[in-house]
């Protein structure tokens, strides 16, 4: 599979989902399924992300922003042969806002590459679950 995505539509503004999605260090006080970030979640930032899924392992980030509606984090191997990119997307609707995260592959070595890479679905739903949660708690 060369893409992930799960959303979730949450009752609470925006502004609140935001603060949530870009506070990586508070990441494990609730169910995202994220162990560690190390590093800013800022616009231009590199992150590492440590995950559940893969203990172990760590997945160095460079972060584009455009909030509040926005975010994509980026990586892979050098000169584009493998690249991961996921995608924060935040909609406000009225009451509600809809956040979506999708993770999707490129490069040349995509074919060789995605068969190592896990189910993510799970993981993704685990996610924005966990942030609905957060959010709609206040």
């Amino acid at each position: 599979m060369d893409a992930f995505q799960a959303s979730a539509t949450i009752r609470a503004p925006a502004e609140r989902v935001w603060a949530i999605l870009t506070d990586g260090a508070a990441y494990t006080s609730w169910d995202s399924g994220v162990t560690r970030v190390d590093g800013r979640i800022a616009d231009g930032e590199r992150i590492t992300v440590h995950s559940e899924i893969a203990p172990g392992r760590a997945f160095p980030v460079t972060v584009s922003m455009q909030p509040p509606h926005g975010m994509t984090w980026s990586g892979g191997m050098p000169v584009g042969l493998f690249r991961g990119i996921r995608t924060f997307t935040v909609v406000p609707d009225g009451e509600t806002t809809t956040v979506t995260m999708r993770e999707e592959y490129r490069g040349p070595l995509v074919g060789l590459m995605s068969r190592s890479v896990p189910d993510l679905s799970p993981s993704f739903v685990r996610f924005v679950n966990g942030l609905k949660e957060r959010a709609e708690a206040g």
